[in-house]
Formats: C-alpha cells, sequence, structure tokens
C-alpha cells in the first residue's frame, strides 16, 4: 500500500527500540508490561524481551470495556485478557501502538482495576495522534504526528517475519 500522507512513515521496529530507550531507566523490580491487543501487546513483547522483566507480560482486550460497544457491537478477534502477575501494588506501565481520543486507554485502566489496585499506570506508545476527547497522556511516546482528518487511521500490522510496521487506512 502506497503512503498518502505528505511525510514518510517511520520504520516501526526502530520505533519500540526507542521506546525501550525512554522506558529503561525507570524501570524498577515491580514493574511490569501490560499490552492492549494488538498493536499494544506486540510492542509490550517486544519490550519484556529487551528488558528480560522476570514476569510474563499480560494482556488486555478492552473490547467489553468500550464505551461505544452498544454501538459498534463486538468486535469480531475478541482475545482474552491475561493477567499473570498480581496487579495489586505494582506498577504497571500500559502499553498500546497508537494514543488517538483515549478512550480505549480509558477502557484499558476500568478493566485494570478489575483485576486490582496497582500502585502506579503509566503509558507507553509509539504514535500520539492528539485529538484526545479525554484527559489521557503517554508518559512515553516516541512519535506525535497530526493525519489530515477524521477519515485517516494509522494502524501497526505486522508482516509474516513478525516485523512490525505502519500502515495508513481511509475510513471512508
Amino acid at each position: 500500500m502506497t503512503n498518502p500522507l505528505p511525510f514518510p512513515l517511520p520504520d516501526a521496529e526502530a520505533q519500540c527500540l526507542a521506546l525501550a530507550d525512554l522506558i529503561r531507566p525507570s524501570l524498577t523490580p515491580d514493574t511490569a508490561l501490560v499490552g492492549i491487543f494488538s498493536g499494544g501487546a506486540w510492542i509490550a513483547e517486544r519490550l519484556a524481551k529487551m528488558f528480560n522483566l522476570p514476569d510474563e507480560t499480560g494482556m488486555i482486550d478492552v473490547s467489553f470495556y468500550r464505551d461505544d460497544f452498544a454501538e459498534k457491537g463486538l468486535h469480531t478477534q475478541i482475545r482474552p485478557t491475561r493477567m499473570p502477575f498480581d496487579v495489586n501494588g505494582r506498577r504497571l506501565i500500559l502499553v498500546d501502538d497508537v494514543l488517538y481520543t483515549g478512550r480505549t486507554t480509558r477502557a484499558a485502566l476500568n478493566e485494570l482495576f478489575d483485576y486490582g489496585r496497582p500502585s502506579a499506570v503509566e503509558l507507553a506508545v509509539l504514535a500520539d495522534r492528539g485529538c484526545r476527547e479525554l484527559p489521557i497522556a503517554p508518559t512515553y511516546c516516541v512519535w506525535n504526528l497530526q493525519l489530515p482528518d477524521h477519515s485517516t487511521g494509522l494502524n501497526l500490522c505486522l508482516d509474516e517475519g513478525q516485523c512490525l510496521f505502519w500502515e495508513v487506512v481511509s475510513h471512508a
């Protein structure tokens, strides 16, 4: 697919390395990663390997926690949330690919608190599109961008070789 934007899309794998560099200085022994399906889960798994964290990475599917669930219905690719560690008192880094309105992050926070009360939750994203509808901001971010309009989206994709890449999509 060709890039319709007036700027080149960055290398998503290089962005993961840059995100790791931003996070690494603040890691503590009780830090755990939680990825939001699907792009955030891919990134969280990569970060966990880079950091050699002792706990498995948590994975969260916010489908049932979205505030537009009644309008849009259930997504066809529901994945089970997996929290392989005790959330209570833990410092968590919630990982997603793109931060846009903040509604997915809000849904993820609601679900996280169903598992317990973490001592802190930070947000790490590869891309921040702006256009927030809720007062949510990333703690760690490597790419701030503005897309032309609300009909243009940005997806993190995984190719057959398991490499991450960006794709611009139109929602006409």
